[in-house]
């Protein structure tokens, strides 16, 4: 049973992505967009890109792999696969995926990528515009819930009351990634920097989001390339482990109309406990953090069942200088994240994770050997994964 894992036995050799732009604003098509992270992607890796086997997404990505290899000029389709559910939580796992397939030889050499053209296609932050409502929405939308913001906010307003946490610590986290963004020219929000007066003069969107705890909408494309650890060490890059992947959710989360018996939770309940238990960490391994944000408050719960600390130590943890590069206790969301990088569904945090390994962060923490990633809060399934210096393993 020992053998029944993925530490250690795949690494991330390439990583690539687009410019990122505001949504509607991307010049090319989104299979254009893709095609041309995985390229970048390969060309960091020093792999020809017809060596590409497999292709792995989430969030229901609309470019189907058999086009792109076709585009490409992979050699052969080994394996194709989406990761079902959870939107943006499906990053990590999307992951897990690729790796599982080249840890059991289905594929050699398996790109991860999500690509996004809103002015292409529909506006994600926009919602469905139907003429009927059915199912959950029927028991939401009479009552003014409509928006992925008003349903979790429930949620984290609930945390927030039984855990007596103040609006100061979403702040903190919003205020982390800006800063980080601001060393980032990637960044779409470079530039713009972010202090507590602005944040607390910015408009509620609905409580406790205020404008700038909330997600930004992006076009443009990210990719990573997976490969056997034993190749990864002779290509052009210094390897990226993966030390674990995991995600899930816990009993009954999905359960219909905000009946989930765990009511106050981003649901990495069951889901932290056995990536740990993969990679063979505590979170005081970690070097550097990685977490989704569609919102701030999810963070805040994510951190909290990763075990970074105690809910009822969240104000005292999550200060400003906590969380920043440069000699924080944890650092979080170094690149911008998608408060302030892009919203690229979360693929750009496995990008600055990577990175953040080999020492090409533009908000480089000093010594990392352990990084990881958090995709997703509050969705269902949700996914978490490590990755590991050559000393980690």
């Amino acid at each position: 049973m020992s053998a029944r894992t993925l530490r250690g036995r795949v690494a991330v050799a390439g990583i690539g992505e687009t410019t990122y732009y505001k949504h509607g604003k991307a010049p090319d098509a989104e299979f254009k967009l893709a095609l041309q992270a995985i390229l970048a992607a390969a060309e960091d890796a020093g792999i020809d890109a017809r060596e590409i086997d497999g292709f792995a997404s989430y969030s229901n990505d609309r470019n189907d792999p058999s086009r792109l290899a076709a585009a490409l000029g992979t050699r052969e389709l080994r394996f194709s696969n989406m990761q079902w559910g959870g939107g943006g939580g499906g990053g990590a796992a999307a992951v897990g995926n690729a790796a599982a397939a080249v840890a059991t030889g289905i594929a050699d050499c398996v790109v991860v990528f999500r690509a996004l053209a809103q002015g292409q296609f529909v506006r994600f932050g926009q919602g469905p515009q139907t003429k009927t409502i059915s199912g959950n929405k029927a028991y939401e939308v009479p009552y003014g819930m409509m928006s992925p913001g008003q349903q979790y906010a429930m949620k984290v307003m609930r945390f927030m009351y039984n855990n007596g946490v103040k609006q100061d610590a979403l702040r903190a986290i919003a205020m982390a990634s800006y800063h980080h963004a601001q060393a980032n020219p990637r960044a779409v929000m470079h530039g713009r920097p972010l202090d507590e007066a602005t944040y607390d003069a910015s408009r509620w969107i609905v409580e406790p989001f205020h404008l700038f705890d909330c997600c930004m909408e992006n076009d443009g494309a990210a990719a990573l390339i997976l490969v056997p650890a034993e190749r990864a060490k002779d290509l052009k890059q210094k390897p990226s482990y993966l030390l674990a992947a995991a995600g899930g959710s816990h009993h009954r989360c999905g359960a219909p109309s905000h009946n989930d018996p765990i009511y106050a939770t981003s649901n990495f309940t069951t889901v932290a406990p056995n990536l740990y238990d993969m990679a063979k960490i505590t979170a005081k391994d970690v070097d550097v953090l990685q977490c989704y944000e569609n919102f701030t408050g999810g963070v805040l719960m994510s951190l909290v069942e990763h075990g970074f600390f105690p809910a009822e130590a969240a104000n005292d943890f999550l200060k400003p200088e906590n969380l920043y590069a440069q000699g924080g206790k944890l650092p979080l969301n170094t690149s911008g994240g998608n408060l302030a990088e892009c919203y690229m569904h979360g693929l750009e945090l496995q990008i600055e994770a990577v990175r953040q390994l080999r020492g090409q962060s533009t908000s480089q923490v000093a010594k990392v050997d352990v990084s990881m990633v958090v995709a997703g809060p509050m969705v269902t399934p949700v996914s978490s994964c490590i990755f590991g210096s050559e000393a980690t393993l």
